[in-house]
């Protein structure tokens, strides 16, 4: 079967730019991948980053699909231990009501921030632990089976609001399997466990009502340019500048050249960081093309969710569009 392709847009606010910059952005990466054939767009809840600008996720879901027409738009995810499961029913209700057919919802049990941020969402540091029943009582008021006696989630939906649970562990992989929902896994940045987590996905998925066989999706970095040179450059910047973000975290008002960011990536303590990204595929659209299509075989993935990092809007854009031409060729020959 053909891999379905997908993106995962981080939102994120350039150096210099504000993030109604950051918007515009989201929005013509999401009309890029909607003409190249891509089959969804998810958008992750994060809080307190300046370089992020997707912390009312629901929010910018409604903005983008009122700026496309057919692409499927979510959440990948909303941390919904930060969230009343009553009030994300309602958000993503409201969404499918004005966009039937399109909306996805993707939850997952991190802060998506750090401690002290935790705290200033209200977020109890037990919270996580109720994430199954959280999800459970989510999926009851989107489909109108509300587990809460006298309580239902207004607008609810007449369509389906799929959700999808998100991990980097094997605790979603086994969440996901006894609900019976689709598993995504965060292996663009926490690539070590993914083998494990979707072998145990498949041996332990019992099937539902939304879902009758295991589906898994599988996050990937991807920089694809006319050649191979440019390709290298967008990804060598790029993952200087994550690495100047994170160092700098805790050395405030320190800058760092572009030597000293490499020293530290080859460095024991740098090494970790630079593992993050293993799964990225890199170069002109046939060496992307043939990265994705064996990363997808190894795990026997159903759908790879890319992440284009690319500094520069129009090489991201240009990224999406390169990518989703040279796999439609490719499948179109395979046929």
């Amino acid at each position: 079967m053909p891999i379905a392709l997908s993106l995962l847009d981080l939102a994120v606010i350039a150096p210099g730019q504000t993030a109604r910059d950051s918007f515009r952005n989201s929005v013509a990466l999401a009309q890029a991948a909607e003409r190249s054939g891509y089959r969804r767009v998810w958008y992750a809840e994060h809080h307190n980053m300046n370089s992020i600008a997707s912390s009312a996720t629901s929010v910018l879901i409604g903005h983008v699909a009122a700026h496309t027409g057919t692409i499927r738009l979510g959440a990948g995810g909303i941390m919904l231990p930060n969230h009343s499961p009553l009030v994300i029913a309602e958000q993503f209700g409201t969404l499918e009501s004005l966009y039937p057919g399109r909306i996805d919802l993707g939850l997952g049990r991190a802060p998506g921030s750090d401690q002290e941020t935790m705290r200033a969402l209200r977020r109890n540091p037990s919270s996580a632990d109720a994430f199954p029943q959280d999800v459970l009582e989510l999926q009851g008021y989107l489909t109108g089976s509300s587990r809460i006696p006298g309580i239902q989630a207004v607008p609810r939906a007449e369509g389906v609001v799929p959700l999808y649970i998100l991990g980097s562990s094997l605790f979603g992989a086994q969440l996901a399997a006894h609900l019976g929902l689709p598993y995504a896994f965060a292996s663009h940045f926490a690539p070590d466990s993914l083998h494990e987590a979707v072998r145990e996905y498949r041996d332990r998925f019992r099937p539902s009502e939304q879902l009758a066989e295991p589906y898994v999706m599988a996050g990937v970095n991807v920089f694809a340019a006319e050649d191979r040179a440019q390709a290298e450059e967008q990804k060598t910047v790029s993952y200087r500048a994550r690495t100047r973000a994170f160092i700098k975290r805790g050395a405030a008002g320190m800058d760092f050249s572009d030597e000293e960011i490499d020293a530290f990536l080859a460095s024991p303590n740098g090494r970790h960081l630079a593992s993050m990204t293993t799964y990225t595929a890199v170069g002109t659209p046939a060496d992307v093309v043939a990265y994705l299509e064996d990363f997808a075989a190894d795990i026997q993935a159903d759908e790879l969710i890319t992440a284009h990092h690319a500094q520069n809007i129009d090489d991201r854009v240009r990224s999406i569009e390169l990518t989703g031409a040279a796999m439609d060729a490719r499948e179109s020959v395979t046929r």
